[in-house]
C-alpha cells in the first residue's frame, strides 16, 4: 500500500528540493551588477544583444524581446492581424496564458483536444474545429516535446491560417532537424523562472517576416516608433512617433543581462537533464505510472518538464494525494495541468466543458511534474527517485 503523509521523509526540512529551481552563475550576477552600474536599467543595449543571439541560436531573421510569454503571445496574435469576431484553435492542456492572450486579443479561443500520447495539439481534433471564423492555430510544445508540426503546417496553408507556436517549453525543441518556433509565424519563449533560460520574468518572440517584426516592436513599447527606445543613447536625442495605441511589453536590460549568460549555456544545461530523465526513465519503469513519449527518432526533446500520471486505480491513490505525500518527503512537485475547462472562468463565459476533451482532462487530473531543474545533483535524483517509490510503496 502507498505510504501516508506522517512516514519519515526522504529529505530534511532544511533541504527540501525547489521545483524548478534555476542555475544561476557568476557571470549572470556580474552582468546584472554592471547594468547597475551603468545606469541603463530599462530597454537598451542588453536587450539588443539578448535578441542578436537568440536570432543566432534559432537561425532566425528577427527576435523581439519582451516582458513575459504571454506578451509575446499576445503580440504575435495581433501582429498575425487577427481581429475580434476570429477565432483561434489551442490547446486545452496548458497554462492560462496561452488561451487569455487569445482573449485579450479580442479573439474567440477554439479548443481541439490533445493526442494521448505525446499531450500535444492532435492535428485530426484540429480539423474537426475549423469554421469559417478561424484564423490561426495555436500549439504548444508540451514538457518540450515537439508538436507535429508538418500536419498542422499542411492544415494551416490548407485553410490559409495562421501559426503561432507557443514554445514556452521548448527553446532547445527540434522536429526532424529543424527548431521550435520556426515552422509557424511566430515563434513565443518564455524566460520565466523556471524555464530552461531564466531571466526572471520576460519572454521573446521569434520571426523570419520583417513586417512582422517591426510591428511587434511597436507595439511592445505603447506602439511608438521602431527602436524609440534609443532616445535615449549617446548619438543624441531622438523624436519617435507614436503610430499606434501599444503596450507597455518591453524587456528591461536587467532581464537581458541574466538571459545573455543563460542562452549562452543551454545546451549544456540540456544534457543535465537529459541525464536525469534517463535515470528516471531507468528508475521509474515497471512502477505503477504513466511515463513520458519516446521521444521521435530524428527529433530533439527540451526535457522542460518530466511528467507522470497518477492512475488512481493502478496506484492506490489519487494524483492530489500522490502530491502531498510527495510535499512530505521533501520533493517539490508542480501540476501542468488541469485542463482549461476545469477552471470556472472558462465554464462560464465559454461554456467549455470537461466532456469535450476527454484526453486533456484526464492527463489533467492525473498529472504530476517531477524536479528536473540542471541544478540538481546526483543525491537529490536519487531522493526523488526514492520518494516516488516510497510514496508508490515499493
Amino acid at each position: 500500500m502507498p505510504v501516508s503523509n506522517n512516514d519519515k521523509p526522504v529529505r530534511a526540512k532544511d533541504r527540501f528540493i525547489v521545483f524548478g529551481a534555476p542555475v544561476i552563475g557568476d557571470r549572470e550576477i556580474e552582468e546584472v551588477v554592471a547594468s547597475m552600474k551603468s545606469g541603463w536599467l530599462g530597454t537598451g543595449p542588453k536587450v539588443a544583444q539578448f535578441e542578436q543571439d537568440m536570432k543566432s541560436y534559432k537561425e532566425v531573421q528577427y527576435a523581439v524581446a519582451v516582458n513575459s510569454c504571454t506578451a509575446a503571445l499576445h503580440l504575435s496574435i495581433l501582429a498575425a492581424g487577427i481581429k475580434p469576431g476570429d477565432e483561434v484553435i489551442t490547446t486545452p492542456l496548458t497554462f492560462c496564458a496561452t488561451v487569455n492572450a487569445i482573449i485579450h486579443a479580442g479573439a474567440t479561443p477554439v479548443m481541439a483536444d490533445v493526442d494521448p500520447v505525446t499531450m500535444n495539439l492532435d492535428p485530426q481534433r484540429v480539423r474537426e474545429k475549423i469554421t469559417p471564423k478561424t484564423r490561426a492555430v495555436v500549439p504548444v510544445h508540451f514538457a518540450g516535446y515537439p508538436c507535429d508540426m508538418d500536419s498542422l503546417c499542411a492544415i494551416a496553408a490548407q485553410h490559409d491560417l495562421k501559426i503561432i507556436e507557443d514554445c514556452a517549453h521548448a527553446i532547445e525543441t527540434e522536429s526532424q532537424g529543424r527548431t521550435a518556433g520556426t515552422f509557424g509565424d511566430f515563434g513565443c519563449m518564455s524566460f520565466y523562472v523556471t524555464k530552461n533560460v531564466v531571466t526572471g520574468e520576460g519572454g521573446m518572440v521569434i520571426t523570419n517576416d520583417e513586417e512582422h517584426a517591426a510591428r511587434l516592436k511597436v507595439l511592445a513599447l505603447h506602439g511608438m516608433s521602431k527602436d524609440a527606445w534609443k532616445r535615449f543613447s549617446d548619438d543624441g536625442f531622438k523624436h519617435y512617433q507614436v503610430v499606434e495605441a501599444g503596450f507597455k511589453y518591453n524587456m528591461m536590460d536587467l532581464q537581458a543581462a541574466i538571459g545573455i549568460h543563460q542562452l549562452a549555456k543551454v545546451d549544456d544545461l540540456w544534457v543535465r537533464r537529459q541525464e536525469i530523465w534517463a535515470q528516471y526513465d531507468e528508475a521509474f519503469q515497471g512502477l505503477p505510472l504513466g511515463l513520458p513519449a519516446t521521444i521521435g527518432e530524428g527529433d530533439r526533446h527540451s526535457y522542460h518538464l518530466y511528467t507522470v500520471l497518477v492512475d488512481e486505480a493502478k496506484t492506490g491513490l489519487d494524483r492530489d494525494s500522490f502530491l502531498n505525500a510527495m510535499t512530505a518527503q521533501g520533493i517539490g512537485v508542480g501540476v501542468h495541468y488541469l485542463s482549461l475547462p476545469e477552471h470556472e472562468f472558462y465554464r462560464k463565459t465559454y461554456g467549455w466543458k470537461t466532456e469535450d476533451v476527454p484526453h486533456a482532462t484526464r492527463i489533467g487530473r492525473q498529472t504530476v511534474s517531477l524536479p528536473l531543474s540542471a541544478k540538481l545533483t546526483d543525491e537529490d535524483v536519487n531522493d526523488v527517485i526514492s520518494a516516488v517509490k516510497k510514496v508508490l510503496g515499493q
